[in-house]
């Protein structure tokens, strides 16, 4: 058996001081990026997950570590073209005055450093953790404003519907609510952005930590647009009847923000439900079973007759019997 010791990669010292002066440059280019990046966390509480993301994928890349134990790094000369390719998308950004471009690069320059040092083998182990780094790029104002939009309009249609059906005299004029003589405005911080934004976040990790088929992880991943517009619907439903209720002390200053910080468990809430319910009317097949189906395969392949060991028995030959006509006897 191969010791840990002798499956570990063997690093070129080459590589290794190569690796390190290319990164530090990157690091060292990506620093006022990432500076307005954390800013933007610390400042905006849309994006106040940020901080998690690389901490986050840090952690896909020590749960893939054993892909790294298969053999040697090699260097890969077309990493140079993706930094090449992040390069471009920094000078656009300047150029255009359009700060997203300079931050998304920063994907495409780490991917390219993976290739650069570890090859295809090396790109494969931190494309899953490079591609969570999108979660840590706040979208462009412009974006945010063009989603913004129609999603107040739906969460203000969509809860005005539900308090109807509750029993509630409630009413949508543009994106205020009228309920009796209360006026629940749905602002751009109400309109749900910011749930979808943290809940497609935590789906994509949970759809990436799961050892399901692909098709499933997808599921789990978009089911964030669902549950982020629930979720918000449920919340303003729920402020809207404590404004009602209790008052405008109450509706306002106490409830509407615990109501903000109980959307998060709320989601968990139900995409522990979407799993359980994809568990449930998906049964996979036990492992053993599988195999046993397979071994049992190819020895029908080898011989359509050996199943098991059964060796097939030896056909006998039938000898013609005598037919007597006359004196004589005839072969048939």
């Amino acid at each position: 058996m191969t010791s840990q010791t002798e499956s570990a990669p063997r690093v070129r010292a080459s590589t290794l001081v190569l690796l390190g002066l290319v990164a530090a440059a990157v690091l060292w280019s990506y620093w006022t990026t990432l500076a307005g990046i954390m800013d933007r966390w610390s400042s905006d509480p849309q994006y106040s997950h940020g901080y998690l993301v690389p901490l986050f994928s840090a952690y896909l890349l020590w749960m893939g570590r054993d892909r790294l134990l298969s053999g040697d790094w090699n260097t890969n000369w077309l990493g140079l073209v993706l930094l090449a390719l992040a390069g471009g998308l920094r000078l656009a950004g300047a150029r255009f005055h359009f700060e997203y471009l300079d931050q998304i690069s920063l994907l495409p320059s780490c991917a390219g450093l993976a290739l650069l040092a570890g090859s295809w083998a090396g790109l494969r182990w931190a494309l899953p953790a490079v591609g969570f780094l999108i979660f840590m790029v706040p979208l462009p104002h412009t974006v945010s404003l063009a989603m913004s939009g129609p999603m107040q309009l739906l969460a203000t249609v969509s809860s005005t519907f539900v308090l109807q059906v509750l029993g509630r005299p409630a009413l949508a004029e543009g994106n205020v609510i009228l309920l009796n003589d209360i006026e629940l405005g749905i602002v751009e911080a109400c309109s749900g952005l910011r749930m979808l934004v943290v809940f497609f976040a935590l789906s994509t990790a949970v759809a990436l930590l799961v050892r399901k088929p692909v098709w499933e992880k997808l599921l789990i991943a978009g089911s964030a647009v669902p549950i982020a517009l629930v979720s918000n619907i449920l919340r303003i439903v729920i402020t809207g009847l404590c404004y009602e209720g209790f008052g405008d002390h109450f509706g306002g200053q106490l409830f509407h923000d615990i109501a903000g910080w109980l959307m998060m468990p709320l989601g968990l809430a139900f995409l522990g439900i979407e799993m359980w319910i994809l568990r449930t009317l998906l049964i996979e097949r036990p492992a053993d079973e599988v195999l046993a189906t397979q071994v049992t395969l190819q020895r029908v392949e080898v011989n359509p007759v050996t199943i098991y060991g059964a060796e097939p028995k030896p056909r006998r030959e039938k000898t013609p019997e005598p037919v007597a006509v006359g004196a004589e006897e005839v072969e048939k």
